[in-house]
């Protein structure tokens, strides 16, 4: 059963886990389970996605429970008027703050305006020997995307060489690899862990939280 961390009568929010998609696409066709078909069967009633997260990405993900709902808060979306908090583990000293600001290529290649603003909240150094180094090191990044491309995140990141720990596609397999053997955790430490809007019909601010995976709490515990 999927984790309802909000519900009104026009909106519903899950805490997503890992690894699960959030409709069927032709990429992944073996997969059997889906966040949208699992939601509406939970509630019984159709649901409408607002957004998308990737498959390895947890965290909130937004649901409408009508297609006027859907109609209006995506005017939100693309507006960039929903703020999104991530949190993530990266290889590397991440800078303090900042923003990064890449143009990123489309699906059909188109180039589009993307942005992220993120600040470093803590940064270790693991005894650990890595290649010719005597040490690893690693950041705990909150970030805040203003817009909402394919991958922005871990595209970005791994712009500014602070690849997001299990990312397979964007990441570092080395360090990917390293946390597998060192610490049992294969998932990518990405999390979608708040959500702020305006309810289009009460025009009230809300504010919904998702906790982290258990597998992301107990590392964030155990390294920082």
């Amino acid at each position: 059963m999927l984790e309802i961390v909000y519900q009104d009568e026009h909106f519903v929010a899950i805490n997503k886990p890992h690894g699960l998609l959030v409709h069927r696409t032709k990429i992944a066709e073996e997969k059997v389970f889906f966040a949208l078909q699992m939601l509406r069967d939970q509630l019984g009633q159709k649901v409408y996605p607002l957004h998308r997260l990737d498959r390895k990405t947890s965290g909130i993900l937004l649901f409408g429970l009508s297609s006027e709902a859907v109609k209006l808060l995506s005017k939100a979306f693309v507006n960039h008027e929903i703020m999104k908090t991530y949190y993530a583990i990266v290889r590397g000293f991440a800078p303090e703050k900042g923003v990064i600001d890449k143009p990123l290529k489309s699906e059909n290649g188109n180039i589009q305006i993307a942005e992220t603003y993120f600040e470093t909240i803590e940064k270790i150094t693991l005894p650990i020997p890595f290649g010719k180094y005597p040490t690893c090191r690693y950041s705990f990044v909150k970030i805040q995307p203003k817009t909402g491309r394919m991958h922005q995140i871990r595209r970005h990141f791994n712009n500014i060489n602070c690849p997001i720990i299990g990312d397979y596609k964007h990441g570092d397999y080395r360090h990917n690899r390293l946390f597998i053997e060192k610490f049992e955790v294969s998932e990518m430490l990405l999390h979608a862990a708040e959500l702020s809007f305006e309810q289009p019909f009460t025009k009230e601010k809300i504010t919904i939280k998702a906790d982290f995976q258990t597998s992301f709490q107990q590392l964030l515990s155990e390294l920082f």
